[in-house]
């Protein structure tokens, strides 16, 4: 099983619309992309105040190395590459295995 996590930072100016086109074309992907086991969307909501304007987390399960491989070259990948660039301002991606 492998983890894709994102931290994600919009741009001041995005509208919210748009952050939720975002969000349901991240939700669909499991239905769409082999490989996608699941996603959650979550707003950051620590008191601790070391989130450096990250605002947005986004955990993608892949069921191995294939399904993420399968993910990252999808017609459906490049369509949230798209969605992305109008809102976002800034994104850490890490990627680990269980």
């Amino acid at each position: 099983m492998i983890r894709h996590v994102l931290l994600v930072r919009f741009k001041e100016d995005a509208q919210p619309q748009a952050i939720a086109e975002l969000q349901a074309a991240f939700a669909a992907i499991p239905s769409k992309v082999q490989g996608v086991d699941a996603v959650e969307w979550g707003e950051n909501d620590s008191p601790e105040n070391k989130n450096q304007g990250f605002t947005h987390c986004i955990l993608m399960t892949f069921a191995d190395h294939n399904g993420r491989d399968n993910y990252l070259l999808h017609p459906e990948h490049e369509a949230l590459k798209v969605i992305f660039r109008s809102v976002l301002d800034e994104i850490i991606v890490l990627d680990y295995s269980l």
